[in-house]
């Protein structure tokens, strides 16, 4: 399966859109879009998960990545998932614990925990 993203505005957070896989095929195409935003001034970025059927140690690499550029930025980058597959793999990873994830993109928008 290939990978598809869409961003939007929401409340001053730009909210990527990740549908399919992110593999070690197609991370690259995810690091590209984090890096053009927050090298284009965004500070706010939710990764919304919701829609990826697999993830990698390639696509956590990514994502951390892009945490780690925010951050030093004096940005943010929080998740949303409910795919509980996917939520194992954060936990498993202990990832969950450096990752703000959201069960909504409303949540995640909102400054609700």
């Amino acid at each position: 399966m290939e990978l598809a993203l869409a961003t939007r505005e929401v409340a001053g957070h730009a909210v990527v859109e990740v549908r399919g896989e992110v593999d070690v095929y197609t991370s690259s195409v995810l690091r590209e879009r984090l890096v053009e935003l927050i090298d284009g001034g965004q500070r706010r970025v939710v990764v919304d998960l919701d829609r990826v059927d697999f993830l990698d140690s390639s696509g956590l690499g990514v994502l951390v990545g892009a945490l780690r550029r925010l951050r030093t930025a004096g940005g943010e980058l929080t998740l949303v998932c409910t795919n509980e597959k996917l939520l194992k793999v954060f936990r498993i990873t202990a990832l969950d614990r450096v990752f703000t994830i959201h069960d909504s993109v409303e949540a995640a928008t909102s400054g609700a925990s």
